[in-house]
């Protein structure tokens, strides 16, 4: 295969698709606009599942550097009411197939296996167009361009180059996380720490749209999602830079929760992130333009459901793979990646096997119900 490979974004499904090329033989650039891999936080743990995300690590050839990045113990479960009841609890015992790595540590061991100078850091792109042929110019931030015979949008929500396949564009989901901190919580926050458990947290009450889940990371650390349905200017009324009054405006939303479940808003440690949730329109297709496609969040961005990361990763994966298998016809290499990705993005998840694979083959009824077990049997 001749076409230089140009991907835009440096995430782990742009870093995946060029480092699945690399095993084939396949040179690529990766074009990243941060300065360097550390600019800004990669944020907390990611589960990476056996039927997705695992796949991807196979192809990309680096099992035994993913195994070296699991956390032990963090497969731990835990599912409270809002009360502080525990509803369920499953130990880690090794044997899940849900993993959990830091997302940064993660997209290292793809920047470590990749040749020096493959990723163009502080190369942001600020435009594309179409030339002609399958060809695309990529202008970017400092003014310089770059022409490609195959261009990859892995650039997620707000990608520069899905405007040359379709003009859908993410929308407000209705909903937002609020991220806070706990640190050294077993000696300084004991009682969220107990509750959260060894591994992940997840708080729910009576009121749909609302919810308060947590990981216990590394070091001592609670990292909590606050998740809230409420419009855009409901969050653009809070001043996040003051904690106190954040964390108490935050916290009014779940009156009458456990005390030990609000600690994990009213003692954050760091100043509340507020993270607006948005969608593409579910199941949007586009037309094939030759010489152009996507991966991960930039072709078919969700509201957070756990498995965002590990979609990327397979696709980048798999759309590597596809060129690989076709050196001599680009096009049709696309199109057998992108009607495969159409039809995970348009197949929902089946609800049981999800649940399953949290909670295991007995889940308790008070579960089913918590998780839409009652929609599923009417």
């Amino acid at each position: 295969m001749h076409t230089p490979v140009t991907i835009i974004g440096a995430g782990l499904g742009g870093l995946t698709l060029a480092r699945v090329l690399h095993v084939h033989g396949i040179p690529a650039v990766v074009h990243e606009g941060e300065p360097s891999p550390m600019a800004r936080s990669q944020g907390g743990m990611l589960d990476i599942h056996d039927y997705n995300g695992q796949l991807a690590v196979e192809a990309a050839g680096l099992m035994d550097e993913f195994r070296g990045l699991i956390l032990e113990g963090r497969q731990a479960l835990r599912v409270l009411d809002s009360d502080g009841t525990v509803l369920f609890e499953k130990g880690d015992d090794g044997t899940g197939g849900r993993p959990e790595v830091y997302r940064g540590e993660l997209r290292q061991m793809l920047l470590d296996s990749l040749p020096d100078g493959t990723v163009r850091w502080a190369s942001k792109a600020v435009g594309t167009r179409a030339l002609g042929d399958g060809r695309h110019e990529v202008t970017f931030a400092d003014g310089g361009t770059t022409v490609t015979g195959l261009l990859v949008g892995a650039d997620g929500a707000w990608s520069r180059v899905r405007p040359l396949l379709t003009d859908a564009t993410p929308e407000y989901t209705g909903a937002s996380v609020v991220e806070t901190y706990l640190f050294d919580a077993d000696t300084r926050h004991v009682a969220a720490a107990k509750a959260v458990g060894g591994g992940s947290m997840f708080g729910n009450g009576a009121t749909p749209g609302k919810s308060i889940n947590a990981h216990h990371e590394r070091g001592d650390t609670l990292h909590a999602y606050v998740e809230i349905t409420e419009p855009l200017d409901w969050f653009e009324a809070i001043d996040f830079t003051d904690t106190a009054a954040a964390t108490a405006r935050i916290a009014r939303e779940f009156d009458g929760w456990a005390p030990e479940l609000l600690a994990l808003i009213t003692e954050s440690d760091i100043a509340p992130i507020h993270r607006p949730l948005f969608a593409l329109p579910a199941g949007r297709r586009w037309d094939r333009v030759p010489g152009v496609t996507l991966v991960g969040d930039a072709a078919h961005l969700a509201a957070p459901n756990g498995e965002g990361a590990n979609l990327a990763m397979l696709d980048g994966a798999e759309l590597g793979k596809a060129l690989a298998a076709r050196p001599g016809d680009v096009e049709a290499a696309i199109a057998e990646y992108e009607q495969a990705m159409f039809t995970r993005w348009e197949t929902p998840m089946d609800e049981d096997f999800l649940l399953e694979s949290l909670f295991g083959d007995e889940v308790p009824e008070r579960l089913l119900n918590l998780f839409g077990g009652e929609e599923r049997a009417s």
